[in-house]
């Protein structure tokens, strides 16, 4: 009788798991959940960071506009657009394959939307809200390849994996970054991916499983993928080859490794002919792209060492201490996942028998890649928290086992046994939880909606302004001589403090902002480069001065609107109370716009309300 029990009552699926459970307790996993799982969690992702990128409306930084969007433009719509090349493109030393990349997406969608006549008010619309869009697509791979990262390292389904998935999913520095067109911000995406596409059984013990190596095609492509993604991110961005080399070195030494090296001499054959054909393949594919792009030969990563080396250029742009990067890099990054973060990248460092070799060796060698990518930038006076961003994955898959077991407990059932990793959990610590999460949206919601809000919305203002005014204008394309509208704003704001051509748009829009060009032509160390005031530093430092002597009040070049912080407010009424006779007499300020910029800024100039006055030149 015993043989003839249905179906049902000899085995199970555990509600929600795809897991089929046996009267022997053995848990199985149906193939069909284990492929479909990876799928919806990569929609779910992309689902977020769609959102994630709508929701994002504030400021950060300017090489989110100026080293990708900019050039883009340039290459959607040419040199006579209007976009503004800063000094680094005029000089090459970014690599062409990151805007190349907005800017087909850029011509694609206007060609797309010229043939269906859209209306030029929607057109610009879509082109600003456009990279956002691509942009969220890495995002989300970034995020998927973490969890993916953490299963290699964890297993599959397992607790650390969930882990890392929701950290991702709740951290405020991906909320507030992963869906901005910084080049950091790819070179996340392709950083992790590679990771995941990386050999790691090369660093398991030989006793233990001496089938790892290069055997299958499988395994080469897998590399390959990994090779080329790798490729890609250090030509974004030269530093990222520090995270590669230091999995290089532990891979090949096996330093402070446990176990017995299961890397042959075909493997090592195998793993360098690889390199040498990817790096090769993907260097010319890159050499090529900045040839079409620039017009000529050149190597932006040489020419990227040069100036930041040898010039010593980027201490221009500010100097940290030894251990911003420990004080403050990794703490923004992680916020209230830090101390797991710490005792994540500790731990990593110390054998522990109560795990494989293979997870323990993966471990230590993603920890050995942050501490010595961290240890190198801190001798680089020029710090940014962006510039270890690529990091925060890592930070991510090692904080994972000990934010599992802090908030969660296993649980024994009938249906699992002791020793199964898929025992039931429960969540503990709700409160601590609830407390964190709350913090981290918090966060989020502040940084992505209400601090430094108005340099994104002062262009949309301007572009809508223009558009009321000039509808004949509003096209793409060069203006015409005979058009010669005329100047549509001036800003007097800090360089670099609101998007440009992204935002703007029109090429018939006549703007000028105040530049900060460093000092390519001085020696280092030389009172000139010592001494040396940009634009920006002039008018800060004397606003009067600045006002009569270089913005050129002349006739006919008088702007209808001038953008500023409030705080450069009197200087404006002060040069037209006593100067008004140089820009003629009908210069009347008035507020037209103005918008709330946060609660703080660690800049003085960019403190207050961002306004926009009508000089009154113009009328109607």
């Amino acid at each position: 009788m015993g043989s003839s029990l249905p179906d049902q009552q000899s085995s199970r699926l555990v509600r929600g798991t795809g897991t089929v459970v046996d009267d022997d307790s053995q848990v199985e996993q149906r193939p069909q959940v284990l492929k479909a799982q990876p799928r919806d969690i990569f929609a779910f992702f992309l689902i977020l960071r769609f959102i994630n990128a709508l929701c994002v409306r504030t400021f950060f930084q300017p090489d989110e506009y100026f080293q990708a969007l900019e050039p883009a433009w340039r290459i959607a719509f040419g040199s006579d657009s209007g976009a503004w090349l800063t000094w680094e493109w005029q000089y090459q030393l970014r690599s062409s394959l990151h805007p190349t990349l907005f800017g087909l997406a850029y011509n694609a969608a206007y060609r797309l939307m010229s043939f269906l006549h859209i209306p030029p008010p929607v057109v610009s619309t879509c082109l600003v809200a456009l990279p956002k869009i691509i942009q969220s697509v890495f995002a989300a791979a970034s995020d998927f390849y973490t969890w993916k990262l953490a299963e290699k390292a964890f297993g599959t389904n397992s607790k650390q994996s969930w882990a890392a998935f929701w950290v991702s999913v709740f951290s405020p520095w991906l909320w507030y970054c992963s869906t901005r067109t910084f080049s950091n911000s790819v070179e996340t995406t392709l950083t992790t991916a590679a990771l995941y596409y990386w050999p790691w059984d090369l660093l398991g013990n030989e006793k233990e499983d001496r089938r790892a190596g290069l055997f299958t095609r499988s395994a080469v492509n897998s590399l390959r993928m990994s090779l080329v993604l790798a490729g890609i991110a250090v030509l974004l961005r030269p530093t990222n080859l520090l995270i590669w080399l230091s999995i290089l070195t532990l891979t090949l030494t096996r330093f402070t490794l446990d176990g017995v090296s299961p890397l042959r001499q075909d493997t090592l054959v195998v793993l360098v002919t690889e390199a040498i054909m990817c790096g090769s393949a993907v260097l010319a594919a890159s050499v090529v792209s900045d040839r079409l792009y620039f017009g000529f030969w050149t190597f932006p990563p040489y020419q990227w060492l040069y100036f930041n080396l040898s010039q010593s250029l980027a201490v221009f742009y500010g100097q940290m201490p030894w251990h911003y990067y420990l004080s403050q890099g990794i703490p923004l990054l992680s916020t209230t996942f830090l101390p797991f973060v710490l005792v994540g990248l500790y731990r990593a460092t110390v054998s522990s028998p109560s795990v494989s070799v293979l997870q323990s060796n993966i471990l230590k060698t993603l920890s050995f890649a942050v501490l010595t990518t961290v240890g190198t930038l801190s001798l680089i006076s020029h710090k940014e928290v962006r510039f270890i961003y690529p990091l925060l994955p890592i930070l991510h898959v090692l904080a994972a086992p000990y934010i599992a077991s802090f908030f969660t407990t296993s649980t024994t059932s009938a249906a699992t046994t002791p020793s199964s990793k898929d025992q039931p959990t429960r969540l503990r610590h709700k409160l601590f939880l609830a407390n964190i999460l709350s913090i981290n949206i918090l966060l989020a919601t502040y940084l992505s909606t209400f601090h430094q809000p108005a340099p994104i919305n002062v262009t949309t203002f301007l572009r809508h302004e223009f558009e009321r005014l000039h509808p004949s204008l509003l096209s793409l394309t060069a203006p015409s001589p005979s058009a010669d509208p005329q100047p549509f704003v001036l800003f007097l704001t800090p360089c670099h403090s609101t998007p440009w051509r992204s935002h703007l748009v029109y090429p018939s829009l006549r703007a000028r902002a105040l530049t900060c060009e460093p000092p390519l032509q001085t020696a280092p160390g030389s009172v000139e480069r010592t001494t040396y005031r940009d634009e920006a530093d002039r008018f800060y430092d004397d606003g009067l001065k600045f006002l009569g002597e270089e913005v050129g009040w002349g006739k006919g070049e008088v702007p209808r609107y001038i953008v500023g912080f409030e705080g450069i407010e009197e200087t404006l009424k002060q040069f037209l109370g006593s100067d008004g006779k140089e820009v003629g007499e009908s210069v009347r300020l008035k507020r037209m716009w103005e918008g709330f910029n946060g609660l703080f800024n660690e800049d003085w100039r960019r403190r207050g309300r961002m306004v926009v006055w009508d000089t009154g030149v113009y009328g109607e």
